[in-house]
Protein backbone atom coordinates (compact mmCIF):
# COMPACT_ATOMS: atom_id res chain seq x y z
CA UNK A 1 0.00 0.00 0.00
CA UNK A 2 0.56 3.96 -0.29
CA UNK A 3 1.44 5.79 2.91
CA UNK A 4 2.47 9.36 3.42
CA UNK A 5 4.50 9.74 6.36
CA UNK A 6 2.82 12.47 8.88
CA UNK A 7 5.70 12.66 11.32
CA UNK A 8 8.70 11.38 13.24
CA UNK A 9 7.30 9.64 16.80
CA UNK A 10 9.83 9.22 20.10
CA UNK A 11 10.86 5.41 19.57
CA UNK A 12 12.52 6.44 15.94
CA UNK A 13 9.17 5.59 14.07
CA UNK A 14 7.56 7.31 11.35
CA UNK A 15 3.71 8.34 12.04
CA UNK A 16 1.28 7.04 8.83
CA UNK A 17 -2.32 6.38 8.87
CA UNK A 18 -3.95 3.17 6.80
CA UNK A 19 -5.99 3.70 4.30
CA UNK A 20 -9.78 2.79 4.46
CA UNK A 21 -10.08 -0.74 3.43
CA UNK A 22 -13.19 -1.59 1.15
CA UNK A 23 -12.99 -5.46 2.45
CA UNK A 24 -13.63 -4.51 5.60
CA UNK A 25 -15.54 -1.96 8.45
CA UNK A 26 -14.59 1.64 6.63
CA UNK A 27 -15.53 3.46 9.39
CA UNK A 28 -13.03 1.21 11.30
CA UNK A 29 -10.03 1.04 9.49
CA UNK A 30 -9.54 4.82 8.13
CA UNK A 31 -7.26 6.50 9.94
CA UNK A 32 -5.36 3.58 12.21
CA UNK A 33 -1.90 5.09 13.22
CA UNK A 34 0.26 2.67 11.44
CA UNK A 35 3.78 3.26 12.63
CA UNK A 36 6.95 2.19 10.15
CA UNK A 37 11.26 2.54 10.72
CA UNK A 38 13.45 4.17 8.80
CA UNK A 39 11.88 6.91 7.24
CA UNK A 40 11.48 10.62 7.15
CA UNK A 41 8.34 13.37 7.65
CA UNK A 42 6.33 13.71 4.13
CA UNK A 43 7.61 11.13 2.56
CA UNK A 44 5.48 8.53 0.29
CA UNK A 45 6.22 4.97 0.72
CA UNK A 46 5.43 1.71 -0.35
CA UNK A 47 4.55 -0.11 2.98
CA UNK A 48 3.74 -3.75 3.42
CA UNK A 49 1.87 -4.43 7.04
CA UNK A 50 4.33 -6.70 9.48
CA UNK A 51 1.42 -6.09 12.50
CA UNK A 52 -1.83 -5.75 13.03
CA UNK A 53 -3.51 -4.33 16.21
CA UNK A 54 -6.61 -3.13 17.45
CA UNK A 55 -5.31 0.39 17.73
CA UNK A 56 -2.35 0.54 16.01
CA UNK A 57 -0.56 -1.00 12.84
CA UNK A 58 3.09 -1.66 11.70
CA UNK A 59 4.65 -1.75 9.13
CA UNK A 60 8.11 -1.75 6.69
CA UNK A 61 8.85 0.23 3.72
CA UNK A 62 9.69 -1.61 0.91
CA UNK A 63 10.40 1.67 -1.57
CA UNK A 64 10.64 5.33 -1.07
CA UNK A 65 8.73 6.69 -3.79
CA UNK A 66 9.20 10.39 -2.67
CA UNK A 67 11.63 10.87 -0.81
CA UNK A 68 12.39 13.71 1.92
CA UNK A 69 15.13 16.02 0.40
CA UNK A 70 17.00 15.25 4.05
CA UNK A 71 17.51 11.87 3.64
CA UNK A 72 20.92 10.62 2.81
CA UNK A 73 23.00 7.58 2.42
CA UNK A 74 23.27 5.60 5.83
CA UNK A 75 26.91 5.71 7.29
CA UNK A 76 27.28 2.27 8.73
CA UNK A 77 26.37 -1.32 6.76
CA UNK A 78 24.72 -2.79 9.56
CA UNK A 79 21.96 0.03 9.55
CA UNK A 80 18.44 -1.21 9.47
CA UNK A 81 18.96 -4.42 10.60
CA UNK A 82 20.81 -3.34 14.05
CA UNK A 83 18.58 -2.17 16.45
CA UNK A 84 21.28 0.31 17.72
CA UNK A 85 20.20 3.57 15.20
CA UNK A 86 16.93 5.04 13.95
CA UNK A 87 18.16 7.89 12.10
CA UNK A 88 21.16 7.50 9.74
CA UNK A 89 19.35 7.96 6.79
CA UNK A 90 18.51 11.63 7.99
CA UNK A 91 20.78 14.37 7.42
CA UNK A 92 22.23 15.30 11.23
CA UNK A 93 20.73 18.69 11.00
CA UNK A 94 17.64 17.48 10.23
CA UNK A 95 18.03 14.75 13.44
CA UNK A 96 18.09 17.68 16.05
CA UNK A 97 15.38 19.15 14.09
CA UNK A 98 13.17 15.89 14.61
CA UNK A 99 14.40 16.14 18.31
CA UNK A 100 13.65 19.12 19.22
CA UNK A 101 10.25 18.66 18.17
CA UNK A 102 9.47 15.55 19.78
CA UNK A 103 10.71 17.31 22.93
CA UNK A 104 8.25 19.96 21.87
CA UNK A 105 5.01 17.83 21.42
CA UNK A 106 5.80 15.61 24.56
CA UNK A 107 5.82 18.70 26.67
CA UNK A 108 2.77 20.14 24.95
CA UNK A 109 0.61 17.11 24.59
CA UNK A 110 1.71 15.53 28.49
CA UNK A 111 2.37 18.61 30.61
CA UNK A 112 0.09 21.08 28.46
CA UNK A 113 3.27 23.16 28.45
CA UNK A 114 3.81 25.77 25.39
CA UNK A 115 7.09 27.24 25.79
CA UNK A 116 7.22 30.36 25.87
CA UNK A 117 10.97 30.57 24.57
CA UNK A 118 12.97 28.53 22.07
CA UNK A 119 14.62 24.93 23.22
CA UNK A 120 18.53 25.39 23.33
CA UNK A 121 20.08 22.75 21.09
CA UNK A 122 23.45 21.04 21.50
CA UNK A 123 24.67 19.35 18.93
CA UNK A 124 27.60 16.77 18.68
CA UNK A 125 29.82 15.32 16.49
CA UNK A 126 27.66 12.79 14.82
CA UNK A 127 30.55 9.69 14.53
CA UNK A 128 32.94 7.89 16.97
CA UNK A 129 30.64 9.65 19.84
CA UNK A 130 30.30 6.59 22.27
CA UNK A 131 32.87 5.76 25.00
CA UNK A 132 30.08 2.86 26.32
CA UNK A 133 29.54 0.23 23.99
CA UNK A 134 28.20 -3.44 25.36
CA UNK A 135 28.25 -5.99 22.54
CA UNK A 136 26.21 -9.29 23.08
CA UNK A 137 28.39 -12.42 22.51
CA UNK A 138 27.88 -15.89 21.72
CA UNK A 139 30.78 -18.39 21.92
CA UNK A 140 29.46 -21.54 20.11
CA UNK A 141 28.86 -23.35 18.28
CA UNK A 142 30.06 -20.88 16.34
CA UNK A 143 31.43 -17.32 17.43
CA UNK A 144 29.46 -14.33 17.02
CA UNK A 145 29.86 -10.64 18.67
CA UNK A 146 27.78 -7.82 18.01
CA UNK A 147 24.07 -6.16 18.68
CA UNK A 148 20.61 -7.52 19.11
CA UNK A 149 18.92 -7.05 15.34
CA UNK A 150 15.87 -4.36 15.35
CA UNK A 151 12.70 -4.84 17.31
CA UNK A 152 14.11 -8.62 18.44
CA UNK A 153 16.68 -10.43 20.52
CA UNK A 154 18.53 -12.23 18.06
CA UNK A 155 22.09 -11.43 17.63
CA UNK A 156 23.48 -9.35 14.61
CA UNK A 157 27.24 -10.03 13.55
CA UNK A 158 28.77 -6.54 13.83
CA UNK A 159 32.57 -6.25 13.15
CA UNK A 160 32.37 -2.49 13.30
CA UNK A 161 30.67 0.15 15.17
CA UNK A 162 30.99 4.11 13.31
CA UNK A 163 29.14 5.42 16.33
CA UNK A 164 31.51 4.10 19.26
CA UNK A 165 35.28 5.59 19.68
CA UNK A 166 37.88 4.37 17.39
CA UNK A 167 39.53 2.57 20.49
CA UNK A 168 36.18 0.38 20.83
CA UNK A 169 36.59 -0.44 17.41
CA UNK A 170 40.01 -1.66 17.49
CA UNK A 171 38.84 -3.68 20.74
CA UNK A 172 36.17 -5.16 18.64
CA UNK A 173 38.22 -6.18 16.26
CA UNK A 174 40.68 -7.54 18.69
CA UNK A 175 37.38 -9.23 19.97
CA UNK A 176 36.66 -10.87 16.78
CA UNK A 177 40.25 -12.28 16.02
CA UNK A 178 40.11 -13.85 19.43
CA UNK A 179 37.17 -15.40 19.00
CA UNK A 180 37.79 -16.66 15.24
CA UNK A 181 40.67 -18.36 16.74
CA UNK A 182 38.13 -19.85 19.45
CA UNK A 183 39.86 -18.32 22.50
CA UNK A 184 36.83 -17.04 23.84
CA UNK A 185 36.13 -19.10 27.24
CA UNK A 186 32.19 -20.30 26.98
CA UNK A 187 30.20 -18.63 29.52
CA UNK A 188 31.20 -15.53 27.94
CA UNK A 189 27.89 -13.24 27.27
CA UNK A 190 28.35 -9.80 27.13
CA UNK A 191 31.84 -7.50 26.75
CA UNK A 192 31.36 -3.69 27.63
CA UNK A 193 34.30 -1.24 26.10
CA UNK A 194 34.80 1.71 28.23
CA UNK A 195 37.10 4.59 26.75
CA UNK A 196 38.43 7.22 29.09
CA UNK A 197 37.70 10.84 27.19
CA UNK A 198 41.14 10.94 25.61
CA UNK A 199 40.09 7.86 23.86
CA UNK A 200 43.81 6.25 24.73
CA UNK A 201 42.60 3.53 27.31
CA UNK A 202 39.48 1.27 27.83
CA UNK A 203 38.50 -0.95 30.17
CA UNK A 204 36.19 -3.44 29.74
CA UNK A 205 33.07 -5.46 31.47
CA UNK A 206 32.82 -8.80 30.66
CA UNK A 207 29.29 -10.65 31.30
CA UNK A 208 29.89 -14.23 32.46
CA UNK A 209 27.16 -17.52 33.05
CA UNK A 210 27.24 -19.22 35.95
CA UNK A 211 28.88 -21.63 34.74
CA UNK A 212 31.86 -19.95 33.13
CA UNK A 213 34.91 -21.41 34.76
CA UNK A 214 37.49 -18.77 37.00
CA UNK A 215 40.65 -19.92 35.14
CA UNK A 216 39.51 -20.17 31.79
CA UNK A 217 38.17 -16.31 32.04
CA UNK A 218 41.42 -14.90 33.84
CA UNK A 219 43.59 -16.91 31.29
CA UNK A 220 41.28 -14.95 28.49
CA UNK A 221 41.84 -11.61 29.96
CA UNK A 222 45.56 -11.87 30.32
CA UNK A 223 45.82 -12.27 26.52
CA UNK A 224 43.17 -10.19 25.63
CA UNK A 225 45.19 -7.31 27.46
CA UNK A 226 48.49 -8.54 25.84
CA UNK A 227 47.21 -8.08 22.87
CA UNK A 228 45.41 -4.94 22.92
CA UNK A 229 47.79 -2.88 25.23
CA UNK A 230 45.57 0.49 25.32
CA UNK A 231 43.00 -2.42 27.82
CA UNK A 232 44.16 -0.77 31.44
CA UNK A 233 41.80 -3.35 32.73
CA UNK A 234 39.58 -6.38 32.34
CA UNK A 235 36.41 -6.98 35.12
CA UNK A 236 35.10 -10.12 34.77
CA UNK A 237 31.14 -10.53 36.40
CA UNK A 238 29.53 -13.55 36.78
CA UNK A 239 25.58 -13.32 36.49
CA UNK A 240 23.25 -13.34 39.65
CA UNK A 241 21.34 -16.32 40.82
CA UNK A 242 17.78 -15.58 39.57
CA UNK A 243 16.09 -14.02 42.45
CA UNK A 244 19.20 -12.46 44.20
CA UNK A 245 17.35 -8.62 44.33
CA UNK A 246 20.21 -6.71 45.35
CA UNK A 247 20.54 -3.60 44.44
CA UNK A 248 23.73 -3.45 42.07
CA UNK A 249 24.58 -6.73 43.46
CA UNK A 250 27.42 -7.91 41.27
CA UNK A 251 29.95 -11.17 41.81
CA UNK A 252 33.33 -10.55 40.37
CA UNK A 253 34.33 -13.53 38.98
CA UNK A 254 38.27 -12.13 37.50
CA UNK A 255 40.12 -8.93 37.55
CA UNK A 256 42.94 -8.74 35.22
CA UNK A 257 44.96 -4.84 35.29
CA UNK A 258 43.14 -1.65 37.01
CA UNK A 259 38.93 -1.92 37.81
CA UNK A 260 38.34 1.54 36.82
CA UNK A 261 40.03 4.13 34.73
CA UNK A 262 40.38 7.99 35.52
CA UNK A 263 38.10 9.88 33.13
CA UNK A 264 39.06 14.06 32.86
CA UNK A 265 36.97 16.53 32.30
CA UNK A 266 37.55 20.39 32.45
CA UNK A 267 36.16 20.72 36.00
CA UNK A 268 37.85 17.56 37.95
CA UNK A 269 38.77 13.87 37.31
CA UNK A 270 36.76 10.86 38.23
CA UNK A 271 37.26 7.51 39.30
CA UNK A 272 34.89 5.31 37.00
CA UNK A 273 34.96 1.44 38.18
CA UNK A 274 33.78 -1.78 36.43
CA UNK A 275 30.02 -1.31 36.76
CA UNK A 276 29.43 2.32 37.76
CA UNK A 277 27.21 4.58 35.61
CA UNK A 278 28.98 7.58 33.49
CA UNK A 279 27.54 9.64 30.62
CA UNK A 280 28.43 7.83 26.82
CA UNK A 281 29.27 10.72 24.67
CA UNK A 282 33.25 11.74 25.34
CA UNK A 283 32.00 15.29 23.37
CA UNK A 284 29.38 16.83 25.44
CA UNK A 285 30.41 15.56 28.91
CA UNK A 286 31.59 19.00 29.90
CA UNK A 287 29.11 20.72 27.86
CA UNK A 288 26.55 18.80 29.95
CA UNK A 289 28.30 19.44 33.37
CA UNK A 290 28.18 23.01 32.23
CA UNK A 291 24.34 23.49 31.23
CA UNK A 292 23.87 21.70 34.75
CA UNK A 293 26.13 23.53 36.76
CA UNK A 294 26.82 27.12 35.31
CA UNK A 295 26.21 30.27 37.25
CA UNK A 296 24.88 28.01 40.19
CA UNK A 297 26.18 29.14 44.09
CA UNK A 298 25.13 28.83 47.57
CA UNK A 299 25.78 26.96 51.01
CA UNK A 300 24.09 23.63 50.13
CA UNK A 301 23.52 21.53 46.55
CA UNK A 302 21.62 18.30 46.71
CA UNK A 303 22.42 15.99 43.95
CA UNK A 304 19.90 12.94 43.41
CA UNK A 305 20.46 9.64 41.45
CA UNK A 306 24.05 11.05 41.95
CA UNK A 307 26.31 8.07 39.82
CA UNK A 308 30.12 8.86 40.10
CA UNK A 309 29.63 12.36 40.97
CA UNK A 310 29.42 13.99 37.35
CA UNK A 311 27.58 17.35 38.76
CA UNK A 312 28.45 16.96 42.28
CA UNK A 313 32.00 17.38 42.08
CA UNK A 314 31.71 20.25 39.87
CA UNK A 315 29.70 22.07 42.26
CA UNK A 316 31.55 21.53 44.95
CA UNK A 317 33.72 24.51 44.40
CA UNK A 318 30.44 26.95 44.14
CA UNK A 319 28.33 25.99 47.40
CA UNK A 320 29.66 24.98 50.70
CA UNK A 321 28.22 21.71 51.26
CA UNK A 322 26.93 19.06 48.82
CA UNK A 323 25.17 16.07 50.01
CA UNK A 324 24.74 13.24 46.49
CA UNK A 325 22.75 10.50 46.73
CA UNK A 326 23.23 6.89 44.80
CA UNK A 327 21.59 3.58 45.04
CA UNK A 328 24.67 1.58 43.39
CA UNK A 329 27.14 -0.03 45.31
CA UNK A 330 29.06 0.28 43.15
CA UNK A 331 28.88 4.22 41.52
CA UNK A 332 28.45 5.27 45.48
CA UNK A 333 31.99 3.83 46.40
CA UNK A 334 33.23 5.99 42.78
CA UNK A 335 30.94 8.61 44.52
CA UNK A 336 32.28 8.81 48.08
CA UNK A 337 36.11 8.68 46.37
CA UNK A 338 35.57 11.54 43.42
CA UNK A 339 33.65 13.99 45.95
CA UNK A 340 35.68 16.60 47.69
CA UNK A 341 35.76 17.57 51.51
CA UNK A 342 32.62 19.73 51.52
CA UNK A 343 30.86 16.44 49.69
CA UNK A 344 29.04 13.83 51.58
CA UNK A 345 27.72 10.97 49.70
CA UNK A 346 24.70 9.04 50.70
CA UNK A 347 24.02 5.29 49.33
CA UNK A 348 19.61 5.23 49.23
CA UNK A 349 17.00 5.64 46.83
CA UNK A 350 15.98 9.62 46.23
CA UNK A 351 12.64 8.59 47.89
CA UNK A 352 14.33 7.45 50.89
CA UNK A 353 16.55 10.25 50.93
CA UNK A 354 13.76 12.73 50.44
CA UNK A 355 11.56 11.32 52.76
CA UNK A 356 14.05 11.61 55.76
CA UNK A 357 15.08 15.12 54.75
CA UNK A 358 11.55 16.45 55.25
CA UNK A 359 10.61 14.55 58.10
CA UNK A 360 13.94 15.78 59.43
CA UNK A 361 12.66 19.92 58.59
CA UNK A 362 9.18 19.05 59.93
CA UNK A 363 10.63 18.00 63.32
CA UNK A 364 12.91 21.66 63.41
CA UNK A 365 16.01 19.79 62.58
CA UNK A 366 18.98 20.26 60.23
CA UNK A 367 18.47 18.05 57.05
CA UNK A 368 22.96 18.60 56.76
CA UNK A 369 25.39 19.28 59.19
CA UNK A 370 25.97 22.90 57.49
CA UNK A 371 22.73 24.12 59.62
CA UNK A 372 21.06 24.68 56.06
CA UNK A 373 17.59 23.10 56.38
CA UNK A 374 16.90 23.44 52.36
CA UNK A 375 18.72 23.20 49.54
CA UNK A 376 19.75 26.29 47.23
CA UNK A 377 19.89 23.98 44.27
CA UNK A 378 18.17 20.23 43.35
CA UNK A 379 19.90 18.44 40.57
CA UNK A 380 18.38 15.30 39.70
CA UNK A 381 19.51 12.74 36.82
CA UNK A 382 16.88 9.90 37.15
CA UNK A 383 17.06 6.60 34.71
CA UNK A 384 14.64 6.29 32.17
CA UNK A 385 11.82 5.95 34.50
CA UNK A 386 11.57 9.24 35.54
CA UNK A 387 11.04 10.41 39.21
CA UNK A 388 8.00 8.88 39.38
CA UNK A 389 5.21 10.81 41.02
CA UNK A 390 6.14 10.05 44.76
CA UNK A 391 9.54 11.59 44.22
CA UNK A 392 8.24 14.05 42.30
CA UNK A 393 5.76 15.57 45.21
CA UNK A 394 8.33 14.99 47.81
CA UNK A 395 10.84 16.90 45.76
CA UNK A 396 8.07 19.28 45.50
CA UNK A 397 7.61 19.61 48.93
CA UNK A 398 10.88 20.17 49.63
CA UNK A 399 10.66 23.78 48.23
CA UNK A 400 14.12 24.41 47.06
CA UNK A 401 14.12 27.61 45.02
CA UNK A 402 16.11 26.06 42.07
CA UNK A 403 15.77 22.38 40.50
CA UNK A 404 17.77 21.18 37.48
CA UNK A 405 16.11 17.76 36.16
CA UNK A 406 18.43 15.84 33.19
CA UNK A 407 16.20 13.34 31.71
CA UNK A 408 16.80 10.58 29.43
CA UNK A 409 13.17 10.35 28.24
CA UNK A 410 10.87 12.92 27.05
CA UNK A 411 7.60 11.22 27.70
CA UNK A 412 8.75 11.15 31.35
CA UNK A 413 10.13 14.15 32.28
CA UNK A 414 7.08 15.62 30.77
CA UNK A 415 4.91 13.72 33.24
CA UNK A 416 7.27 14.54 36.76
CA UNK A 417 7.00 18.21 35.46
CA UNK A 418 3.19 18.10 36.01
CA UNK A 419 3.55 17.19 39.67
CA UNK A 420 6.74 19.54 39.81
CA UNK A 421 4.38 22.82 37.82
CA UNK A 422 1.89 22.07 40.54
CA UNK A 423 4.33 22.45 43.22
CA UNK A 424 4.87 26.17 42.16
CA UNK A 425 7.81 25.85 39.87
CA UNK A 426 7.92 27.03 36.77
CA UNK A 427 10.37 26.68 33.63
CA UNK A 428 13.29 29.21 32.60
CA UNK A 429 15.26 27.22 30.67
CA UNK A 430 14.49 23.82 27.92
CA UNK A 431 18.06 22.53 26.53
CA UNK A 432 18.38 19.51 23.95
CA UNK A 433 21.97 18.21 24.42
CA UNK A 434 22.03 15.88 22.07
CA UNK A 435 24.27 13.04 23.89
CA UNK A 436 22.89 9.87 21.00
CA UNK A 437 23.30 11.21 17.64
CA UNK A 438 21.76 8.59 14.51
CA UNK A 439 19.19 7.49 17.60
CA UNK A 440 16.18 8.41 18.90
CA UNK A 441 17.64 8.85 22.03
CA UNK A 442 18.16 12.60 23.90
CA UNK A 443 19.01 14.26 26.45
CA UNK A 444 17.22 17.32 27.93
CA UNK A 445 18.06 19.40 30.89
CA UNK A 446 15.16 21.87 32.21
CA UNK A 447 15.95 24.55 34.48
CA UNK A 448 13.11 24.97 36.88
CA UNK A 449 12.53 28.00 39.30
CA UNK A 450 10.34 28.52 42.26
Amino acid sequence: MLLTIEKLIYGGDGLARLPADPQTDEAHSRGKAVFVPFVLAGEKIEASLTEQKPGFARAKAEAVIEPSPHRIQPGCPYYGRCGGCHYQHAEYGHQLEIKKEILRESLRRTAKLELPFDIQVHPSPPWNYRNRSRLQVQVGPKFSAGYFRMGSHELLDVEECPISSRLTNRGIAALWQSGRAGKVPEGTREVEFFANAEDTQLLLEIRCSRSARRAAVHMWAEEFRAVLPEIAGIVAFREPNPGDRKAGAQEILVVVGASSLTYRTQRAAYRVSAGSFFQTNHYLTDELVKIVTANQSGQFALDLYAGAGLFSTALAGDFHHIVSVELSQTSSADLSYNLLSNGKAVQATAEEYLGRANNSVRAGKDAVPSGANKPDLVVVDPPRTGLGERVARLLGDMGAPRVVYVSCDPATLARDLVTLLAAGYHMEQVHLVDLFPQTFHMETVVHLLR
